[in-house]
């Protein structure tokens, strides 16, 4: 067998172009003990906290407590693969996830690992999960509106784009339900909706992936899920992942809807690696700093300044509470970072009001700013009214005589709460919400029985949508509420009655 001389010549050459002359450097421990989702790790003296460190069979930990002999690791994934003197080594860099385009319609853990079944995610860019949040400069105030759909919220507590409305209340009242109705609402604005599910069932998690599908919502959402039977460390990190997801649309000039649901189990997670940690426990046995943990989530939410592009970052956290116990602590410590709250009642809820919020704690810290002119106008009174008619509603049920007055403000309360009911996963148009209210306020609906407001409702909207589309669509265009509006609005409401109350008249019966 003869060797031919130049082939041996260009293969060497081609190794010598491709030799580099570079040793990987890398810091290499041991595991000393794991367990319950951490590791303590011995030998790397040199990692940082929050960096990302690689156990045998491709398991990413991240470097939590850094002590004098030894390293504590929170594990993102299974821990029972990982066994006492296993070597542990630094990577040099902190946790990402894959942003962009490509996550959207998409449901992935915390690490951006698919759940849905399809392929992995194709994408080359990279976010940070823990960022710092920009700064005042780089912000400006919250002024447009982010509708939801939900009459009592866009009327009441409004939510604008770059605002933190907290969602609080016990189990079972409806948080979750609000939220899929505003990310429901948000087709066809360009706002990308992120869904985190902290600790929830599965099977929930699959019913309102199932519904968001169902309803064409997924393909501007992404979900990222935590699930209760996943390990503490990726429950604690997923609304930080989440929020990446969603910050690379805002620092992009877009406008982004984030969900967390719910903190309540992150700081649960939280309080869970801190003990196991040995960190000293504070007030409920959580660690002093967990109200830092939301904080810094929280902050990341911003209307960015037109400078940074303009874009806007909107969070909806919600809070589970223990026998409406708002002053707890966790609760105390997500209210005082958010710009307000939606608190749903548990007794509202069970009389069949939904959404069951309670107008008397509920509170938008930015207010009429993130209303439209209209609404603005229409609502401005409302949620006083509200609040008052549930205390004279209280005092009514002592059964005394009352005055006409008080008993004309208490029927028309009751009409208004009818008219605030929503059904799950019908979110409403912000002009047919002002067209409901306005008729509300201005009492065209006190002549109505209260138990036929709920069937006034939808034909009112159909006659105007079928019959006086023009004004629908000149109160739309202005989004304002002026005097020539109005009386059109009156006449409008006024000839749909006639005919409502006239199909609605008992018939006379004729004796034979």
């Amino acid at each position: 067998m003869k060797f031919k001389a130049d082939e041996i010549a260009s293969v060497i050459q081609q190794e010598i172009e491709q030799f580099r002359s570079q040793i990987d450097v890398r810091e290499v421990g041991r595991v000393l003990e794991v367990g319950d989702g951490i590791a303590r790790v011995y030998g790397l003296s040199g990692v940082m906290s929050g960096e990302m460190v690689e156990f045998p069979g491709g398991v990413n930990g991240l470097a939590f407590n850094l002590e004098e002999n030894s390293v504590g690791v929170i594990i993102l994934g299974d821990f029972l693969g990982i066994n006492e003197g296993d070597e542990v080594r630094s990577t040099g860099r902190l946790l990402s996830v894959p942003v962009g385009e490509a996550v959207l319609g998409r449901v992935i853990d915390p690490l951006g690992n698919p759940l849905d079944g399809k392929s992995p995610i194709q994408t080359t860019e990279r976010r940070d999960v823990e960022t710092i949040a920009v700064g005042i400069a780089g912000r400006q105030p919250v002024n447009e509106p982010l509708q939801t759909g939900i009459k009592a919220i866009d009327a009441m507590t409004p939510i604008g784009r770059g605002q933190r409305e907290l969602i609080i209340g016990d189990r079972k009242t409806g948080k979750t339900a609000i939220c899929v109705d505003t990310i429901l609402n948000q087709k066809g604005t360009g706002v990308k909706c992120f869904y985190v599910a902290i600790g929830q069932k599965e099977s929930n998690v699959a019913r309102l992936v199932e519904m968001l599908r169902k309803n064409g919502a997924m393909d501007y959402t992404t979900v990222i899920v935590a699930g209760a039977s996943d390990p503490a460390p990726l429950q604690y990190v997923a609304p930080y992942a989440g929020c990446a997801m969603a910050e690379h649309f805002m620092f992009h000039g877009g406008h982004a809807l984030i969900i967390y649901d719910d903190l309540s189990k992150q700081a649960t997670a939280y309080r869970q690696l801190s003990l196991l940690m040995r960190r000293p426990p504070g007030r409920e046995a959580y660690p002093g700093d967990v109200f830092y943990c939301h904080s810094r989530l929280l902050e990341r939410a911003a209307k960015l300044s037109d400078k940074l592009g303009g874009g806007s970052l909107t969070a909806l956290p919600i809070v589970e509470t223990l026998e409406g116990e708002v002053s707890a602590y966790i609760p105390t410590n997500v209210i005082s970072i958010t710009d307000g709250q939606i608190y749903l009642q548990p007794d509202l809820f069970f009389a069949g009001q939904r959404p069951a919020m309670n107008v008397g704690i509920s509170v938008s810290r930015v207010g009429g700013k993130a209303q439209v002119p209209s609404m603005k106008k229409v609502a401005g009174g409302l949620r006083l009214d509200l609040a008052a008619f549930r205390e004279l509603e209280a005092f009514a049920q002592l059964g005394t005589d009352l005055d006409p007055a008080t008993q004309a403000r208490l029927d028309r309360g009751y009409r208004m709460t009818e008219l605030l009911k929503q059904g799950l996963g019908k979110p409403m148009h912000v002009t047919d919400q002002v067209m409901v209210i306005y008729a509300g306020t201005r009492g065209w609906v006190d002549r109505v029985p209260v138990e036929q407001v709920r069937e006034w409702e939808p034909k009112f909207l159909e006659f105007i949508h079928d019959r006086k589309h023009d004004l629908w669509q000149r109160l739309t265009d202005s989004g304002r509420m002026d005097d020539d509006t109005a009386a059109n609005l009156d006449a409008a409401i006024g000839e749909f009655n006639a005919i409502f109350l006239e199909e609605k008249k008992p018939r006379e019966t004729v004796m034979a």
